[in-house]
């Protein structure tokens, strides 16, 4: 577009690096170091590097600290001149003062427009250069599964492939800066409730992984190179996103991603597993990447080889962006805000600007009619909601509020006059001043605070003191010594004495949980964990006559903030605003919802009172336009009495001058939607709670590739307004569709194009959206984004649209042969400006195939060293030419031995045809315990299958076999213990207090368990990893003596019975530190501390406890085996069988 393009040209010439960043003086070469300034290879540089550095130096290498001035810093190595490498926050602009406030990822998407994204990313890097930042930790290219997520606003859509296209090209636009962009957040990361815990596993398939959720990754490596990668807070399919093989099978393997793979902040869990899992670098600090990586290393759990690869992929990106010769200075403080900044900025929030409605043609506005407009709401005027929270948010350089533009552009023959409306979502009612408050000492002015460590105020205060007023924001601080930055709570309570009588509306903002109460009533309930809201009660009060209230609050995480905020009698902020609206000509209403990383929303409906707002403005003058500050889709009960809607996201600081400009028509909106907008929450994909949030701590993914407006075309649903549309103040026809051929080949690539006019008065511009339905056999959606185009077009002015379709676009992922597979059959091809408009239509036919061609196996989930298997292949045939001479083999793991019952070589299988060959597998007599995988591979003329495979459990001999962690230690040494995986355990002479002694009788109910008969500090706990264990007996239940790290643990249990049968159930254990059952089981004791590794600062006294879980099982019926869940931080202890 040559809007684009002219910003682009503004943005080199105006955005060149300060001097300071620029001039950074190259680094010497030395002797010592002759591979900086060397011309060799990269490759041959980085092994130049790593076969000077010793185990410690390449430790040093893979983790990071959170570094003053940076959000993480990776320490250099002054001896083999080895930069540092310098870490900052975001995907939406750089974290750090003096930046340029842009508009949220959402915005950008709904532009549609891949040159302004890599325009946007130019901006981005250019002002991380002149900060002195390595790498940006952006941008985030997560699928926007559902509306609620709290980082719907800085991921883009709810469509893999525009959120592919528009990743790659902001990834380019960082990197042609010199910066390194870190694309987040690997994978399947959906939502924020129960992050980092396994309590948030995704329980998905791999098919809808690999076309969904992974697709925009293989894109974005394909096409933009990015430096690095961070994996996510997720846990996928029972197993964290850092240690999951996914790390290595999909990105690393199948998409050729050659960059370091970072930790998100604190998404690290364990040492070696995340290591051999293909993570990199843990952030921030050492707690697995450190000690622990390198003893892995030494006792050979993660081979040298392995961080050698790690080091060496930091080192490879490092060499290529030049920092060995021009280490980018320590700048954080440096001004980066430019004009030409400022600039994309506008112009990314004006073509991302989506108008949904205009009715009557009250758009744009035309200053010779319209002669007043009332600006209205708290979102329009010093409150304006420009950017989302978390890590994204930037504060930036004077933010242009909705009232100041709107003003500014009407000139002086519009009267704009502007009323709050409405106190707003996050907006603080004005804190009460000290004045009206009395701590309970009676003395002085205030409340009394009492500071916690914890989140429940339990126990003894770590502070008190008198706060004069209850308005905090402790962001990333301590709010009194001795508690930490996160995870605290506080309680205020002293009196409170009015100035007047009336009903006062009395306010409580928080981020995360607040409640209110005044004479011992709740009078206002804003708990749970979520951004920062404001909640309001109505409480008549009397002058002079004082009230007792209570604050408690608590900080879960992220962002923290309180505020005890009151507005006095006879203030009535909507019906000043309907006065207003009522002798206006026009009424521009703004409203906003509010998203932050840390929380998710609770619905889609705009919060507190602005649908009454809306409703009270539109009654007043039906010429009511609505401008929405949201960060993803909600829901209009008012669409219907206002005139105009604009979705203009979180525009960012020029936010004020992009909607004057669509308003009264010098630029004419452009935008499309990104993401479907629903009718209500009902019609979303993920409506049910195992959808979302989950249950017992899975959440299940059923909805499969049925993600966005797929779900809505499948089920026939009439949403608000459907994906990719957006209106214009002109009119376009589409025509001429053209498919270059009519069948597509393996490899091949077909023209689609189609003519665009504008069919209006006014100039504008129109995405042409390519959507292809595959044959049904393939089991797509119906209609998926393949291709979109923007041009711009003056009145009356046709353009050619060309659109390329490749053989990858139209093929389906097929985990039986964990390949991509193109589909044989009529594939149709539609052209429109939304998923709902498609007027032109044509097609083409897919009539050869090579696949898919694949080998399945299946075993028996179990297996005894010594004892046979009966085990089955089964090679398909799903090209459709035959094949000849298949002959299927089996790789076995040592010692193993296969011999076919039936025949493993046929001389034709044809098209469509699965033949099949049974196996007496024996496993070998001394098999290690654990996993076994037995593969198999289908060699056939002029080719082979890929392995399929199925994994078995060598079962354990008994529960002490498969002990594998320390999770008692003696007082006197500590070190041994990892319980936690942080190097936490339980006390033995704190157990021993609470009655709990090696070899001893631990009684729960029915059950009557052992205690691990072992000393203190070596391995006397089974982490659930799906073990298998022997395990003899019988009765009406079998209890586990266990407990959780890191929340609440579950999943579910196995038992195989001797007959064969099986039955399941699930195991739910509580957290150790919360020192309280939840459902599902008991707590059997408690210690009065703990053990700490050395240098924590957690308090010695931490209670810890134990509890016991049952699983029926059926009468009479001896039991074999139990297969434990894969959940990492459960722990079991011991096992007892009870009851007849």
């Amino acid at each position: 577009m040559r809007g684009a393009a002219l910003i682009a040209a503004v943005l080199i010439a105006g955005t060149a690096v300060p001097a300071t960043a620029e001039a950074a003086p190259a680094a010497p070469r030395s002797a010592d170091c002759p591979w900086v300034g060397s011309t060799a290879p990269i490759g041959t540089r980085v092994a130049q590097v790593l076969g000077q550095m010793t185990l410690d130096e390449k430790i040093t290498m893979v983790h990071g600290t959170a570094a003053a001035g940076y959000t993480g810093r990776v320490a250099g190595n002054d001896r083999l001149c080895v930069p540092s490498l310098k870490m900052e926050d975001g995907p939406l602009g750089v974290n750090l003062g003096g930046t340029t406030q842009l508009p949220a990822a959402s915005a950008v998407a709904a532009s549609f427009d891949s040159s302004l994204a890599r325009t946007y990313g130019s901006v981005i890097g250019a002002e991380d250069k002149a900060k002195g930042v390595d790498v940006d930790l952006g941008p985030t290219v997560n699928i926007v599964r559902d509306p609620r997520w709290g980082r719907a606003f800085e991921s883009y859509s709810e469509d893999p492939y525009l959120a592919g296209q528009m990743g790659a090209a902001d990834i380019e636009g960082v990197q042609s800066q010199g910066v390194m962009a870190q694309v987040k957040h690997w994978a399947v990361y959906n939502q924020e409730t129960n992050r980092n815990t396994t309590a948030d596993d995704a329980v998905i398939d791999d098919r809808t992984v690999h076309e969904i959720y992974a697709s925009a990754f293989g894109t974005i490596v394909d096409q933009a190179k990015p430096s690095s990668a961070m994996c996510s807070y997720s846990s996928i399919n029972g197993t964290y996103a850092c240690e999951n093989s996914y790390l290595n099978a999909i990105l690393e393997q199948d998409f050729g991603f050659d960059g370091f793979i970072t930790s998100d902040w604190g998404g690290t869990h364990s040492a070696a597993g995340s290591a051999n899992a293909g993570m990199d670098m843990e952030m921030p600090g050492q707690d697995f990447f450190g000690t622990a990586l390198k003893t892995a290393v030494q006792n050979g759990q993660v081979p040298q080889s392995r961080l050698d690869d790690m080091a060496g992929r930091i080192l490879r990106e490092e060499f290529r962006f030049g920092l060995f010769e021009h280490p980018s200075p320590d700048t954080p403080g440096a001004p980066a805000t430019t004009p030409a900044h400022l600039a994309v900025a506008k112009k990314a929030a004006e073509d991302g600007t989506v108008l949904l409605k205009n009715d009557g043609g009250l758009l744009p506005l035309d200053p010779a009619k319209v002669h007043s407009v009332a600006v209205i709401g708290d979102g329009a005027g010093k409150n304006t909601l420009s950017s989302g929270g978390g890590s994204a948010h930037i504060a930036g350089t004077g933010t242009v509020t909705p009232f100041d533009g709107i003003k500014a552009r009407a000139g002086s023959g519009v009267t704009v006059d502007y009323a709050q409306g409405n106190l707003g979502q996050g907006s603080a009612l004005p804190a009460i001043e000290s004045d009206y408050l009395t701590p309970p000492s009676g003395t002085g002015h205030g409340l009394q605070g009492d500071y916690y460590p914890n989140t429940d105020s339990s126990g003894p205060p770590a502070a008190t003191r008198t706060d004069p007023q209850v308005a905090f924001t402790w962001t990333g601080t301590t709010p009194a010594p001795g508690l930490p930055a996160t995870n605290f709570s506080a309680k205020w309570t002293g009196t409170l004495t009015p100035p007047a009588t009336g009903t006062y509306t009395l306010g409580l903002t928080s981020d995360d949980g607040s409640r209110l109460r005044v004479d011992g009533q709740q009078v206002i309930d804003n708990w749970g964990d979520h951004a920062a809201a404001t909640k309001t009660a109505q409480v008549p009060l009397t002058a002079g006559k004082p009230v007792q209230v209570e604050v408690d609050y608590y900080q879960g995480g992220g962002d923290s903030t309180v505020t005890l905020g009151w507005l006095p009698p006879g203030q009535d902020l909507p019906g000043q605003a309907a006065a207003l609206a009522a002798k206006s000509d026009v009424a521009v209403v703004y409203a906003n919802d509010f998203e932050s990383e840390g929380s998710d929303l609770a619905d889609i409906d705009l919060p507190a009172d602005q649908n009454k707002l809306i409703d009270a403005v539109a009654a007043a003058n039906p010429n009511t336009v609505v401008v929405l500050n949201t960060g993803s889709a909600v829901t209009m009960p008012w669409l219907a009495k206002v005139k105009g809607v604009f979705e203009a996201w979180y525009p960012g600081q020029e936010s004020g001058n992009a909607i004057a400009s669509l308003l009264f028509g010098d630029t004419t909106p452009s935008g499309k939607l990104p993401v479907t907008f629903p009718a209500s929450l009902e019609q979303v994909p993920a409506s049910t709670p195992q959808q979302w949030p989950g249950v017992d701590g899975k959440v299940q993914y059923s909805e499969g590739l049925d993600v966005g407006y797929r779900w809505y075309d499948k089920q026939n649903l009439a949403p608000l307004y459907p994906f990719g549309y957006g209106l214009s103040y002109t009119s376009f026809q589409f025509s001429n569709l053209k498919v270059d051929g009519s069948t597509l080949g393996e490899n091949g690539r077909l023209q689609v194009s189609a003519d665009v006019t504008n069919t209006g008065a006014r100039p504008g511009s129109e995405v042409a959206q390519l959507y292809l339905s595959d044959p049904a056999a393939t089991g797509e959606p119906a209609s998926q984004l393949k291709g979109f185009q923007k041009v711009d077009l003056q009145p009356h002015q046709t353009k050619r649209v060309q659109l390329d379709l490749t053989a990858q676009d139209a093929s389906y992922w097929s985990s039986d042969a964990h390949a991509w597979e193109l589909g044989v059959g009529q594939y149709t091809v539609r052209v429109g400006d939304s998923s709902r408009n498609l007027p032109l239509s044509g097609g083409f036919r897919v009539d050869r195939t090579s696949g898919p061609r694949f080998t399945k196996v299946t075993a028996p989930a179990i297996a005894t060293g010594g004892k046979t298997l009966s085990v089955t292949t089964a090679f398909t045939n799903g090209a459709t030419e035959p094949v000849r001479d298949a002959v299927t083999g089996l790789s076995l793991p040592k010692g193993w031995t296969a011999t076919p019952r039936t025949p493993a070589l046929f001389r034709t299988v044809r098209p469509g045809q699965t033949v099949s060959t049974t196996w007496s597998v024996t496993a070998a007599p001394a098999a290690a315990p654990g996993p076994a995988n037995l593969a198999a591979t289908t060699r056939y003329a002029g080719g082979s299958t890929g392995a399929g495979s199925a994994t078995v459990q060598v079962s354990y001999p008994s529960l002490a076999a498969a002990y594998t962690d320390v999770g008692v230690t003696d007082d006197a040494n500590p070190a041994p213990g990892n319980l936690d995986g942080a190097g936490f355990s339980f006390s033995a002479q704190a157990l021993a207090s609470a009655g709990v002694n090696p070899g001893g009788p631990v009684k729960s109910g029915p059950a009557t368990f052992t205690w691990p008969d072992v000393p203190a500090g070596q391995a006397d706990t089974v982490t659930a990893a799906g073990q298998s264990i022997t395990l003899p007996g019988s009765g009406s239940a079998l209890s586990f003596l266990a407990a959780g790290t890191n929340g609440t643990q579950s999943g579910p249990v196995t038992v195989t019975y001797t007959d064969g049968t099986t039955s399941t159930s699930t195991l739910t254990v509580a957290d150790w530190y919360a020192n309280q059952a939840v459902d599902g089981c008991v707590l059997v004791a408690t210690t009065p501390y703990w053990n700490r590794p050395a240098g924590s600062t957690y308090p010695h006294d931490q209670k810890v406890s134990l509890y016991a879980a049952s699983v029926p099982l059926t009468a009479g019926k001896p039991v074999a085996f139990v297969t434990l869940p894969v959940a990492k931080q459960l722990h079991v202890f011991a096992t007892a069988f009870s009851g007849a």
